[in-house]
């Protein structure tokens, strides 16, 4: 049975790929967590290219993921259940985007960048839970393609890939609930942000340390790694 660290970074990956396919899908060509993917289509629309107002919405959500990550900083800093709190921020933040979406509170472009604005805060503040990745995954990607190629694969890499399918799930998710039922398009970010929360409070008696703790994970490390 996995620990519960490995279970929390699996439904926090899944929560990165729901919160960034909601705002995708819900506020339009722009990411909640991928800051690389909105500096490409800042600089596209930035050349004319893409819809009106994307340059404004990456500024947004460059600006707001910087504060998360600004804010997650300064609580990992203080004493006390660093991942518990962080974790907890990070529920509330998605739980009111849910909320607003849900309850059909979002109506003019003004409220989209607001909603915007608490995903990537959000995201932000997820970034700073584990040195493991949770929501960015180019260099873990990128890592396990090069082990892959020089036949170096490790024990961890199960988990790797597990985290890699956890993003697309997470996006499948959200992209169904949108088309299906739209009002809970936000709701799987949340489920999966609260589970992970669970699982962090929860003793777990396996007695392996959780991630971040002990040796370097395989996918840890840039650029040949994960950060």
């Amino acid at each position: 049975m996995p620990g519960h660290g490995e279970g929390a970074l699996l439904l926090l990956s899944g929560a990165s790929g729901a919160a960034d396919a909601f705002v995708f899908l819900c506020v339009g060509q722009v990411f909640a967590g991928v800051m690389t993917g909105n500096l490409v289509l800042f600089g596209a629309s930035a050349a004319g290219a893409g819809e009106d107002g994307v340059a404004l919405k990456v500024a947004v959500a460059l600006g707001a993921y910087f504060c998360g990550v600004a804010a997650g900083a300064l609580m990992a800093g203080r004493r006390g259940p660093r991942v518990r709190v962080l974790l907890g921020a990070e529920v509330v933040l998605l739980g009111a985007a849910a909320a607003l979406w849900g309850l059909e509170l979002v109506t003019s472009y003004g409220d989209r960048l607001g909603l915007l604005a608490l995903v990537a805060v959000a995201m932000g503040v997820q970034g700073r839970v584990r040195v493991t990745p949770t929501n960015y995954f180019t260099g873990t990607l990128t890592s396990l393609a090069g082990r892959v190629a020089l036949r170096e694969l490790r024990g961890g890499d199960g988990w790797v890939l597990g985290r890699l399918a956890a993003v697309v799930a997470g996006a499948a998710l959200a992209a169904l609930a949108e088309r299906w039922w739209s009002p809970g398009a936000a709701l799987g970010a949340v489920v999966m942000a609260a589970g992970a929360l669970v699982l962090e409070t929860v003793p777990y008696r396996g007695g392996r340390p959780g991630p971040g703790k002990g040796k370097p994970r395989p996918d840890r490390g840039n650029p040949a790694g994960a950060v």
